[in-house]
């Protein structure tokens, strides 16, 4: 699944490349979703997940290798990874892949879209320089009240493994704003976004590896099919190594506002993908938790607002 980056000021026009790249990401990030779909018929949740995590820090070591980019030494950089890896791949990552043994890899999507509306709030107490607006507020209000209508007051009182999953996906968004909040300081520490990517993958990696040993022993599982085998190199070299090259392109050339539409893009794909080959249907409420989620996302970005002002003001 998609790192999460922190909100910039940054508000530049994207060009016919970068909103190639953005519907592309938006693709390859939505397939990670339907990948899991896949894997989980046949795999339990951790050894999906280091496998996802495994696979593209060797893709991205090999990467870096011929673009003769040595990775840091230093322990205090190291150490960062260790926490980037365990609250943008371990936990999230984790997290939704148990998720989608239990719900629809549409529903899991469109949960995963609230990322930034918890960057948003979380920043409010976290940060000194990304307060709440209320525009900002706003939109963190319309997230949430459409995760509420996503979820639902009836299926909360039952609690049954459908909402407990959906508290899951949730669960992965807080933990994917934390993470983009506490990846701010990588600049500080002058590493390379490239470097961050594959630093952070080779630590959740060393943190998932003893996990997967223990519990999942998957020397003991048969051997996956074909369809399995395919989800699980396809979840690590387009969704995760691939998908943070076109990351970091997009960022370095539009910026993270400009970034975060990819938000709203991912849900899409990912439900085409379940509908058409996963047999996945969405009910009227998830439809209504998704909209209500653009909403906000629109809200916190304010473009449209201020689109709307300048043609008013003419």
């Amino acid at each position: 699944m998609k790192p999460a980056s922190p909100i910039s000021p940054i508000n530049r026009t994207m060009g016919a490349l970068e909103w190639t790249l953005l519907i592309g990401l938006s693709l390859l990030w939505g397939g990670s979703f339907f990948f899991t779909g896949v894997a989980v018929r046949e795999l339990p949740t951790f050894t999906i997940v280091v496998c996802r995590v495994f696979l593209a820090a060797v893709i991205l070591l090999l990467a870096m290798r011929v673009a003769a980019q040595p990775l840091p030494r230093e322990w205090r950089v190291w150490r960062a990874f260790l926490c980037m890896g365990f609250l943008n791949n371990a936990v999230p990552f984790s997290l939704i892949v148990w998720g989608q043994m239990h719900i629809a890899s549409g529903v899991a999507s469109i949960i995963n879209a609230t990322t930034p509306l918890f960057t948003v709030l979380l920043a409010q107490f976290l940060t000194q320089d990304e307060r709440m607006t209320p525009g900002r507020l706003l939109g963190v209000i319309l997230g949430l009240g459409g995760v509420a209508a996503m979820i639902g007051g009836d299926a909360l009182r039952s609690l049954g493994l459908d909402v407990t999953a959906q508290l899951a996906c949730l669960a992965a968004a807080v933990s994917y704003a934390l993470a983009g909040l506490y990846g701010r300081r990588f600049k500080a520490l002058g590493v390379s976004p490239m470097a961050t990517a594959t630093g952070q993958l080779c630590a959740s990696s060393v943190l998932l590896i003893p996990v997967m040993l223990l519990i999942d022993q998957p020397w003991s599982l048969p051997f996956p099919s074909l369809a399995t085998i395919g989800a699980l190199l396809g979840i690590a070299s387009l969704s995760t190594a691939l998908a943070y090259v076109i990351y970091f392109r997009i960022l370095a050339t539009a910026g993270a506002t400009n970034l975060l539409l990819v938000t709203l893009l991912i849900p899409v794909s990912a439900i085409l993908l379940g509908v058409a080959f996963l047999a996945e249907a969405l009910l009227p409420q998830h439809l209504l938790g998704m909209g209500f989620i653009c909403l906000g996302l629109a809200a916190i970005d304010g473009r449209l607002w201020r689109r709307f002002k300048s043609q008013f003001a003419r």
